[in-house]
């Protein structure tokens, strides 16, 4: 059975978002860190070369696949903040119709700059969807 891709790493999150270019990007990249923490109650850790992840999940599949996942995180791109809402968003519809400019994919919400949202409600989102992955998986 194949295993992910990408895993948590040993490598520092501090040295990774000090070698941020966008000095606005490293600016809202740090709100969104203190975010997730406030979330989670969890320390970053690096997943991959340029994902920071915030708790871990396990998953088991119907197929006998299994894993550890973060919980939540975000990945700092070139085009936008990336933010894993690891749920996704069905069950936040009322609260993303108010959330501002934005994108998505199944669990990623693509923020230009972090001004564009309103960050009260991106706190909630977060705290909402870790709170639904607390609910439905072991994590730790």
């Amino acid at each position: 059975m194949a295993e992910n891709k990408t895993k948590a790493t040993t490598a520092s999150v501090t040295e990774f978002i000090k070698s941020i270019d966008d000095k606005q990007m490293r600016a809202d990249v740090r709100k969104v860190a203190a975010m997730m923490r406030r979330a989670t109650g969890k320390r970053a850790r690096m997943w991959g070369t340029s994902m920071v992840g915030y708790g871990t999940y396990h998953y088991r599949y119907a197929s006998g696949r299994e894993g550890d996942y973060m919980i939540t995180g975000f990945s700092p791109r070139k085009q936008a903040l990336t933010v894993y809402i690891m749920p996704g968003f069905s069950s936040f519809s009322k609260l993303m119709a108010k959330l501002g400019k934005y994108k998505t994919g199944k669990s990623c919400l693509y923020i230009k700059r972090l001004a564009d949202v309103d960050e009260t409600l991106l706190e909630r989102l977060i705290d909402g969807s870790v709170e639904q992955m607390r609910k439905k998986y072991e994590t730790r």
